[in-house]
């Protein structure tokens, strides 16, 4: 697999397009990351066989306890490795566009997803992937209305999908004088950003086109021209929005990339409730089914409701610490289709 990388990065004009030419790099240095990894278990795995013949042959509980510890930690990084390879659905490995839409609630909800922006942020910088800002609406008073992220990596749409759907917060509000508990919500869509060499069908006259100008937090967010874009596509309704980059031109390229992987998810999850519908199952792949609640008060909690996967390290989860609930999502829908 790798010699089919380093056969397309030998060609003529592999730099003819640098953005897909990066893509190919860092997709093939994944994998020869995986690969590295896989020997490096074989190894200390084949190692620690001999370490366990040895102790048992002397009789070296001292050397058994130490073992003990190494097992353990072969086991985490085993089981880390594991969660890599169960990324192997066709766009898995695609970057990530993040939606994140606070429901009804005003301010409660807007600082709720402010919250989330915070955390999918520091989830994505620990896990190595950058973020960029394709869209950013504030709060009236606090949070934010809307905001619209690229989460870009090799495999980030992979992992990122597991927090789809609507996260619920339960708290004691700090915009409430009487301390009364709040129950927030906020939906978050997750798409892989689907390129121009996969085929979505998408025609100019069902476009209708708008341009204003920026607004956003300050600093980058703020343009003097209307140079912000948002593209409705009129069959189906699906609004997409980009004011990150400084032309016209740029966000209206963004925002078709937005549309075209926007589309072609509505078009998967439409081929998904057809093949319920006929195994004759119910299965709700709305995007508006809660995931998550994020309990504050009167206890410390985060579950969630698709694996039971629950934790009382708030203060963790709210820092990007998901991994506990990413890796329980994706085993869950391995032992889904094994079914």
């Amino acid at each position: 697999m790798i010699e089919n990388f380093e056969e397309k990065m030998a060609a003529p004009d592999f730099w003819d397009d640098n953005e897909k030419a990066q893509g190919i790099i860092a997709e093939m240095n994944a994998v020869k990351s995986s690969v590295d990894k896989y020997e490096k278990l074989q190894q200390d795995y084949d190692d620690m066989v001999v370490m366990i013949e040895l102790a048992d042959e002397e009789g070296d509980d001292e050397l058994v306890g130490e073992l003990g510890q190494s097992v353990e930690e072969l086991v985490k990084r085993l089981e880390e490795f594991e969660l890599q390879l169960l990324l192997n659905q066709p766009y898995d490995k695609m970057n990530a566009i993040l939606e994140l839409h606070p429901g009804a609630g005003g301010t409660e909800s807007q600082d709720w997803g402010q919250m989330l922006l915070r955390m999918y942020t520091r989830w994505a910088e620990k896990s190595g992937f950058k973020v960029e800002t394709l869209d950013y609406l504030p709060g009236d008073e606090a949070g934010i209305k809307s905001v619209t992220l690229l989460i870009k990596g090799f495999n980030a749409y992979g992992y990122l999908k597991a927090e789809k759907g609507v996260h619920r917060l339960v708290r004691i509000s700090p915009f409430d004088s009487s301390g009364r508990r709040h129950t927030s919500f906020v939906s978050c869509d997750v798409v892989p950003e689907i390129t121009d060499d996969v085929e979505v069908e998408i025609r100019t006259e069902d476009l209708k086109i708008d341009t204003y100008r920026a607004s956003g937090a300050g600093g980058q967010h703020i343009n003097t021209t209307d140079s912000a874009v948002r593209i409705t596509h009129l069959p189906t309704g699906v609004v997409v929005t980009c004011q990150n980059e400084r032309s016209q031109i740029k966000n209206r390229e963004r925002a078709m990339t937005m549309l075209r992987s926007k589309l072609y998810e509505r078009k998967i999850e439409e081929q998904q409730q057809h093949l319920a519908e006929i195994r004759g199952e119910q299965s709700d792949i709305a995007w508006g089914s809660q995931i998550r609640s994020y309990v504050f008060h009167p206890y410390s909690m985060v579950k969630d409701h698709r694996t039971q996967v629950e934790t009382g390290n708030v203060g963790a989860v709210m820092d990007g610490d998901l991994n506990l609930f990413i890796d329980g999502y994706l085993r869950s829908q391995i032992k889904q289709d094994v079914k």
